[in-house]
């Protein structure tokens, strides 16, 4: 497992350490995150410890004042994401996530009061009323809809210019995976699908998501943009497809590995 998650940092383990400047992570000279020295003699505040993670105490603090004359740069949280190795993102995922938590979860929703970090995990309390409070998570669906050698790809009004994307919504109150998938692909699109299969899954820190990937074979219907949502969708062939999101999402591997599974003759069925 990447994550360990004990109460207290083991002090035979290296340190790790995701430092936030406002909207700005820090990453050092060779594009990575710095260490216990790196960490060592900064003015930081709201040190947080966030488990193990790959065997290394990974932290969370934020700059109060500068440190000048340190190798690195600041860089804004989805550039660093796309700079740093891909081992290190679930580690700043983690961070991001535990700092939004805690910046937005200060008083007590139910009675107002301040909380406090509960002992044993990521939670808050409120010693007023006992209520607790655990970080968010927004779980959303992403499909990839096949046909034949085709996938259905899709564009959003807030996409860059040219690129094409997997369907996604997040999943509403008392629905399924599986029935937000339906749901979503036919609002979207106007289409109904079947033959479901879930592929993987992927934390997203803006702001807190959890993309739950899947592929879904096209059954009926005629496509029919959602007025707002979508910009434009088409079926493109797997051996043409157009510019699709970058390698670090979860978007691109869910294409790139359906169409790769379609181009060998193999389409993958599910429930």
């Amino acid at each position: 497992m990447p994550f360990e998650l004990p109460a207290q940092p083991d002090p035979h383990l290296p340190e790790r350490w995701c430092i936030f400047d406002g909207p700005l992570l820090w990453l050092t000279s060779d594009g990575a995150l710095p260490d216990a020295q790196g960490a060592a003699g900064r003015s930081l505040g709201g040190r947080h410890f966030l488990g193990c993670h790959e065997g290394v105490n990974l932290f969370l603090a934020e700059e109060v004042a500068p440190s000048p004359g340190r190798p690195g740069q600041w860089l804004p949280l989805r550039q660093a994401l796309m700079t740093l190795s891909a081992n290190l993102v679930p580690a700043v995922a983690r961070a991001a996530q535990i700092r939004q938590f805690r910046h937005t979860h200060r008083y007590c929703g139910h009675c107002a009061a301040p909380l406090y970090p509960h002992a044993h995990d990521q939670g808050l309390a409120c010693r007023a009323c006992g209520q607790m409070y655990y970080p968010r998570l927004s779980p959303a669906m992403m499909v990839a809809v096949w046909r034949g050698e085709e996938l259905l790809l899709a564009r959003s009004p807030h996409f860059a210019p040219g690129i094409y994307s997997a369907l996604a919504g997040f999943v509403e109150p008392g629905e399924t995976l599986e029935e937000c998938v339906h749901r979503e692909t036919h609002e979207e699109v106007g289409v109904t699908v079947h033959n479901l299969r879930y592929v993987g899954s992927q934390s997203w820190p803006f702001p807190h998501s959890l993309m739950l990937a899947f592929t879904a074979e096209y059954r009926d219907g005629v496509l029919t943009p959602q007025p707002g949502e979508i910009e434009e969708a088409r079926w493109f062939s797997v051996h043409d497809l157009p510019e699709i999101p970058r390698q670090l999402s979860i978007a691109h591997w869910l294409i790139t590995r359906t169409a790769r599974w379609l181009r060998a003759g193999r389409p993958e069925s599910g429930v």
